[in-house]
C-alpha cells in the first residue's frame, strides 16, 4: 500500500506555483481546507485561478486570498456573502466566470472520471451558452461543457488514512467529493489521520487512488457563515 502521508501543510503544498489552477472544496465555509488556504496566503502564491463554489467571506476562507489580491480568476457559482469578491468583480479587478452550480459540480466530476465534455440544458439561451456548442436531444436544447483542467485539487475530509482513503462528515461532503481526483494532484486535508486499516471500508467516500498527498490539519475554526438560533 502506497503511503500518501506528508508531515505538514508546507510539504503538502509543494509544487503549487504562481499562475496555477486550483480546485478548492467546500460550500460557503462548510468543509473548506482551512489550513491549506492559510498556507497559500503565507506563501504569497499569486495569479491563481481558483475553482470553488464560492469564495468564503471577507475575512475567512478564500476571502483571505482575495484580500491579498492572490486570485486572478475565480470560477464559481455564487458571489454570496463576500463583499470583497463582489467589489473586485464589479470593478473589473477580478476575472469571474459564473457557472450554474450543478454544471460546476459536473465539470469537476467529469474531470474526475476522465470525461472530456458533456451536454447539459442548464444555461441554454443565456450568457452561459455564448461561444459554446449546442445540440438538441429529444427536442430539448443542450450546451456542451468541458471538464475542468486543474493543476491541484485541495479537499478537506473528516477522517482519512495514510493510503489516502477519505470519509466526509455530513454536508461537508459537498464539493469535496467531486473534486478529489479531478486534478493532476489531489491534496487531502483531514481532521483525523489514521493508519491503514482503521477505516471501515463500507464508510469510505473517496478511495485512496484518487489522492496523492494527505496530512492532518493543525487547527480547524469551522466558522458558521449564517447563525440562526431560536428566540428565547
Amino acid at each position: 500500500m502506497i503511503n500518501k502521508k506528508v508531515n505538514n501543510v508546507q510539504d503538502a503544498l509543494q509544487g503549487i506555483e504562481n499562475g496555477m489552477t486550483i480546485m478548492l472544496g467546500g460550500f460557503g465555509l462548510c468543509g473548506i481546507p482551512e489550513n491549506s488556504i492559510a498556507e497559500l496566503v503565507q506563501k504569497e502564491t499569486t495569479n491563481l485561478t481558483c475553482i470553488s463554489n464560492n469564495a468564503g467571506v471577507d475575512d475567512f476562507g478564500l476571502g483571505l486570498l482575495l484580500q491579498k489580491r492572490q486570485i486572478k480568476k475565480m470560477i464559481s457559482s455564487y458571489v454570496g456573502e463576500n463583499a470583497e469578491f463582489e467589489r473586485q468583480m464589479l470593478s473589473g479587478e477580478l476575472d469571474v466566470e459564473l457557472t450554474p452550480q450543478g454544471t460546476l459540480a459536473e465539470k469537476c466530476r467529469a474531470a474526475q472520471a476522465g470525461i472530456p465534455a458533456f451536454f447539459t440544458p442548464a444555461g441554454y439561451g443565456t450568457e452561459v451558452a455564448e461561444g459554446k456548442e449546442t445540440r438538441a436531444f429529444n427536442g430539448k436544447m443542450h450546451v456542451m461543457e468541458l471538464a475542468y483542467e486543474a493543476d491541484f485539487s485541495i479537499v478537506k475530509a473528516w477522517k482519512g488514512d495514510e493510503a489516502g482513503n477519505l470519509i466526509f462528515k455530513g454536508t461537508a461532503r459537498n464539493f469535496n467529493a467531486c473534486m478529489a481526483g479531478a486534478a493532476k494532484i489531489t491534496i487531502a486535508e483531514v481532521e483525523e489521520l489514521l493508519p491503514v486499516g482503521s477505516l471501515d471500508p463500507n464508510q469510505i467516500h473517496i478511495p485512496g487512488i484518487m489522492v496523492q498527498r494527505i496530512f492532518q490539519g493543525e487547527t480547524f475554526e469551522k466558522r458558521i457563515e449564517q447563525r440562526t438560533v431560536r428566540k428565547k
